[in-house]
């Protein structure tokens, strides 16, 4: 009498697959699946986070910009680092300790949008104005370090300038004033 290896399995069963029943009998195919799945299934699991600070650091190497911002009577520059890609804005100005006046960090979006900001793992007090389309600074708000409750735009925009708290209110700058980027 010989031994024979009882093969592993994996039932897919009728609930969610409409009468679709397979029966898999070799390890290397039932992980190849699983693998399938997960990356169709759950696609944030599998993708890399190249900007994500998660080793509490801030993120370096961004393209920086001389901006202006012109109001009823003059101009200011203020010097900007880039936030263009979905992992840039999503990490932001977090794990900062310091922050210059005159400088900042501008997000930039492919759309207009409602947009809504938090201050997870920033350590900084922020001031962020709310940029349409056209450069027309439509809000400006205070957000406070570490606070996760929403910052939102009162309506679409298409960019979002963050410097330190109290620097717009300091150089004049308001609502209604112009960005030319």
């Amino acid at each position: 009498m010989s031994s024979k290896t009882v093969p592993k399995t994996i039932f897919f069963r009728n609930h969610k697959y409409h009468g679709l029943k397979r029966i898999i009998t070799d390890d290397f195919t039932a992980l190849l699946i699983l693998s399938v799945l997960l990356v169709v299934f759950f696609p944030g699991a599998c993708a890399a986070k190249s900007a994500v600070s998660l080793d509490g650091k801030p993120q370096t190497g961004l393209t920086t910009k001389i901006i202006s911002i012109t109001g009823e009577e003059d101009s200011i520059a203020v010097e900007v680092e880039l936030a263009q890609t979905e992992e840039q804005r999503n990490v932001g100005l977090m794990h900062r300790t310091s922050l210059e006046d005159g400088k900042g960090m501008l997000f930039i979006f492919e759309t207009d949008q409602v947009l809504s900001f938090w201050m997870k793992n920033t350590l900084i007090p922020l001031s962020i104005a709310y940029i349409s389309y056209d450069g027309t600074i439509v809000d400006i708000r205070d957000m406070y370090p570490n606070n996760t409750s929403p910052v939102h735009s009162s309506r679409s925009v298409r960019y979002a300038l963050e410097v330190p708290q109290g620097w717009f209110g300091r150089a004049g700058i308001k609502a209604g004033d112009k960005v030319t980027l």
